[in-house]
């Protein structure tokens, strides 16, 4: 957990760890069960998830608009769950961020574990209020004639950003693309990076 996460404190590591130690040995859960629990957040779904539909929408145009129209059902065509999805793309005057005012709602099951930073109340305050300079900080410098939508997250609707595609990647299958598209491009507050995944 902690290599997977660096951001865990060890204090959450060690009570994550007694609680299953817990479970398991009062048999209310199996090591099989959990082992299956983190294989779905960190291969089957997830980022994975995400960037394999970001990826989708930039080769497949009717895709694309269908990931827009009705993302729970373009989800679901790559075999994952999002009923209360909604995704926002990104275009040439216009950059999408994500945040959750009131807690930290997200769709963990498109976008895996949430970064620590977006719960954080310094985050779900200033990204509504200062955008610009949130982005800043985290390295995204943008033309000052970008509009900047921020959409706030809910228990009934959560949002997932589809960032534009890199210039120069034509060329690239699906499986390459999706590498190139991070959890945090996913939100909204920094680009498709290269195929070194950091997510």
């Amino acid at each position: 957990m902690g290599k997977n996460h660096p951001n865990v404190e060890d204090y959450v590591i060690s009570r994550v760890r007694a609680l299953e130690s817990i479970l398991i040995e009062k048999g209310l859960l199996s090591e099989d069960a959990v082992d299956a629990v983190v294989q779905r957040y960190e291969a089957d779904t997830g980022p994975l998830l995400g960037a394999r539909a970001v990826a989708r929408a930039w080769l497949d145009s009717a895709y694309r608009t269908r990931l827009i129209d009705a993302a729970p059902s373009a989800i679901a065509e790559l075999g994952g769950s999002a009923e209360e999805l909604r995704v926002v793309p990104n275009e040439d005057e216009v950059h999408n961020m994500v945040v959750c005012t009131l807690c930290s709602c997200y769709p963990w099951s498109v976008m895996g574990l949430p970064p620590k930073w977006y719960k954080e109340p310094a985050y779900r305050s200033r990204a509504v209020v200062e955008p610009s300079a949130v982005l800043a900080e985290f390295g995204l410098a943008l033309p000052e004639t970008t509009e900047i939508r921020v959409w706030d997250s809910s228990a009934e609707l959560r949002y997932m950003v589809l960032p534009q595609r890199p210039i120069g990647r034509e060329g690239m299958d699906e499986k390459s693309l999706a590498a190139l598209v991070t959890r945090d491009s996913l939100i909204g507050v920094a680009q498709p990076t290269s195929p070194a995944r950091t997510v």
